[in-house]
């Protein structure tokens, strides 16, 4: 489920020693956070929004990696290398978004001067693997039936708001957006979502918002349980599962 956080991080960046001189920065939705190549000198705190990372293959195919809400952290390289390295993935605001990039020698200051921001880091960068592998695994289903369903599940995880009908995913989703992540053309996305909703396991509102209503039936249909839900669909048997929680 989408996590509330006791701290806001704008608050707690606000207590740190002003000598810091934070600078926040705001994106536009579809603009370039960095990309390839971008010297990787700073790391950054999501503070609202949605970013996309993703990477380019040899033949020009986009790899999806992660939807990061907010409260996030990403683009730690700099943390491993140093300042000397050069970004190898994309990163997109895929919702406006507003972030705080800070340099290797700011975030060290800042640490020392916050024990709750030291902890979230490491929760911040504990769930940055956490989300890499969920994303491994979508990724490695065989059927696209699998992939969307294992999908479906991530953004519940990430982005899901209980309501009395079901699991809110609290995103605006086109499925143009679904297909891209998944590797799936997007009438293809349409027919399944279809499905699905005849099936009544989700509903899609007027402001392209998908609720959950039977979480259960989409984590059975990654695992070989599809054709409770596509019934007269020709499926392949998925490798592994991801859970919600």
């Amino acid at each position: 489920m989408k996590k509330k956080t006791n701290l806001n991080l704008v608050d707690l960046f606000g207590q740190i020693d002003s000598a810091l001189q934070l600078k926040f920065k705001t994106f536009s939705q579809g603009e370039t956070i960095f990309s390839p190549g971008d010297s990787a000198r700073q790391v950054y705190f999501s503070l609202s929004g949605v970013v996309k990372l993703s990477r380019i293959d040899q033949i020009g195919r986009e790899i999806p990696l992660a939807l990061l809400p907010e409260s996030s952290i990403f683009g730690v390289l700099p943390l491993i290398t140093g300042p000397h390295a050069d970004r190898f993935y994309h990163a997109v605001a895929f919702t406006p978004v507003k972030l705080l990039p800070l340099s290797i020698d700011q975030l060290e200051q800042a640490l020392h001067c916050s024990r709750e921001l030291s902890m979230l880091t490491l929760q911040g960068l504990s769930e940055r693997i956490l989300q890499a592998e969920r994303m491994v695994e979508t990724l490695a289903c065989r059927s696209q039936n699998s992939r969307l369903a294992s999908f479906l599940l991530i953004l519940c995880h990430d982005f899901g708001v209980p309501t009395a009908s079901g699991i809110l995913i609290d995103l605006k989703l086109s499925h143009q957006a679904l297909a891209e992540v998944i590797g799936a053309a997007r009438v293809t996305v349409t027919r399944l979502l279809g499905i699905l909703r005849q099936e009544q396991v989700i509903s899609i509102s007027p402001e392209k918002k998908i609720t959950i209503h039977k979480p259960t039936t989409l984590n059975r249909a990654i695992w070989g349980g599809e054709k409770n839900w596509l019934k007269n669909q020709v499926l392949s048997p998925k490798r592994g599962v991801v859970h919600v929680g």
